[in-house]
């Protein structure tokens, strides 16, 4: 990280991916713009990472990508270094944090819409077991939009793969605002 001015702090490794893949499409290398992407394991580590990497540790320029139930961890763990002091959300954004109505899965179904989601589902030879996920019980009576981000939470690694596979599938006019103004951000002068 010693070319690295910026340090994105995201959730998991599937925040990871939809953000490399976004930058990868708009032709942004951040690596080469001196961004590191870090996926922390879990919102309660936000603490710890901003200890490593804030200015209380390594000094870097943090920016950061959330869903909205991990706000407050994000929030608390900002304020415990110093870096913001209210609960607005203006003061997180101003930093370079951002937050996603649910996830950021959801956000990338919306943006697509659900057909086209089920579209790249079926491309990757997937539709027959999210039909079966529609068919049980519990998620029978369910709405496309729900049904496709629980399909999108279940499987091991299907979160990961998905969300490249999504924004790669995005008009660029539609990306969902938190993923895009956090890209925006990165590429802005620190």
């Amino acid at each position: 990280m010693s070319d690295t001015h910026t340090v994105v702090l995201v959730e998991g490794v599937s925040d990871k991916s939809a953000v490399e893949a976004l930058a990868e499409r708009r032709g942004v290398d951040l690596a080469a713009e001196g961004v590191a992407l870090v996926a922390m394991g879990g919102a309660t580590n936000i603490r710890t990472y901003v200890g490593r990497f804030g200015p209380r540790g390594s000094n870097h320029r943090l920016a950061g990508l959330c869903d909205a139930g991990e706000e407050g961890d994000y929030r608390r763990g900002l304020q415990h270094a110093g870096l913001i002091t209210s609960s607005s959300s203006s003061d997180l954004q101003a930093l370079g944090f951002f937050v996603c109505v649910a996830d950021l899965e959801d956000e990338l179904i919306r943006a697509l819409g659900t057909a086209a989601v089920e579209d790249v589902i079926d491309a990757e030879g997937e539709l027959g077991s999210f039909r079966t996920l529609q068919k049980q019980p519990a998620w029978r009576g369910g709405s496309t939009h729900d049904q496709l981000r629980r399909f999108m939470g279940s499987g091991s690694g299907r979160k990961i793969r998905y969300s490249a596979l999504l924004v790669a599938a995005l008009d660029l006019d539609r990306v969902p605002r938190p993923l895009d103004l956090l890209l925006t951000h990165l590429t802005a002068p620190p």
